[in-house]
């Protein structure tokens, strides 16, 4: 129940995230038994290259705690949307928190928004929107998957978030969301989005919203943006969002001298006269040219190996006082 509201001291039931360095980093519930492979209750044991964490153990103890195994240590986190999104079970393909974040702040995502989904998948997206929408909001969120629909929501029901979303086992492409002319905000994670979109259209709220479409082949964002703008929607546009990691390391720089020859101290002089006799080549010292030297400085420089395509976000607005309800195209 860790999601719902924030507490310190770890309770039975919790999720926690036991976060060993940035490529180790696991999802636990607290529990004192777990399933085994063979449909067997079996005390919750989990076990790591650094030893073995009886989970129940962690009752009691603070969010934050270092926990020490056999060969090394973890730390015990609270579990935040960004976190569950490195650390959850993999259904489907997932958005990550750099197109999560673009997602909920161009589609004006608050506390109190509505917000409809289609293609609850995993439910990285939908955790994030639930802790942005908060208790007053709601999130209407639906999978044509059935196991996938079962398995998100007995997710939603073991992080205590329940009460702030409705899920549907539900082909939206064909029957749209129940509700209609309640959200804020519609998003699409879908391979045919523009079946979707009339659907989309009708279920923003009369006075007007925001629409946005995830789509990895730029052919889907091509007939996506088709039918948005014969539907009548506005400011269609479409990002591709791409981190570009930065290494600040120490670097020695050239730095050239042109101090001339003639207002130098003679020892300075004696010094590069010995450098250029070392060097057994003709020494712009003498001629006026400059004198190199090197300094380290502290630079930023981009990595050799960056993040790849994810996919494209394409946004449009739902003028306020568009005619509805929109019917579906005949594709």
């Amino acid at each position: 129940m860790t999601f719902d509201k924030f507490h310190k001291i770890i309770k039975e039931c919790d999720t926690v995230i036991l976060y060993f360095n940035n490529t180790q980093t696991y999802a636990l519930e607290v529990t004192k038994t777990v399933k085994n492979r063979h449909g067997q209750q079996v005390p919750h044991v989990f076990q790591s290259m650094y030893g073995a964490l009886k989970v129940e153990s962690l009752v009691g103890l603070q969010f934050g705690c270092r926990v020490q195994l056999a060969t090394g240590a973890g730390y015990i986190f609270y579990p935040t949307p960004e976190l569950w999104t490195l650390t959850l079970p993999h259904r489907t393909q997932i958005l990550y928190t750099t197109d999560i974040s673009m997602v909920i702040a161009r589609l004006n995502i608050g506390p109190g928004s509505v917000v409809c989904e289609a293609g609850t998948g995993s439910g990285s997206l939908s955790h994030a929107i639930l802790r942005t929408v908060g208790p007053t909001g709601h999130l209407h969120t639906a999978d044509f998957h059935e196991q996938r629909w079962l398995a998100a929501a007995d997710e939603f029901k073991r992080h205590g978030l329940n009460d702030r979303v409705t899920t549907y086992w539900r082909d939206v492409c064909t029957l749209g969301w129940p509700v209609t002319e309640v959200a804020d905000a519609v998003f699409l994670d879908l391979p045919r989005p523009w079946l979707a979109l009339p659907h989309a259209v009708n279920a923003v709220k009369l006075n007007g919203g925001r629409i946005c479409s995830f789509s990895p082949c730029i052919e889907q964002v091509s007939r996506t943006c088709e039918l948005m703008r014969s539907l009548g929607l506005q400011n269609v546009t479409t990002l591709e969002v791409l981190t570009r990691e930065l290494q600040v390391l120490h670097s020695d720089m050239p730095v050239i001298d042109i101090t001339p020859v003639s207002q130098l101290t003679k020892s300075e002089k004696s010094d590069l006269s010995a450098i250029a006799l070392t060097k057994e080549v003709p020494s712009p010292i003498f001629n006026g040219e400059g004198r190199t030297k090197s300094k380290s400085i502290l630079s930023a420089y981009p990595k050799l190996t960056q993040a790849g395509h994810t996919g494209y976000l394409t946004f449009c607005i739902v003028p306020p006082g568009l005619p509805r309800p929109v019917s579906t195209p005949v594709v």
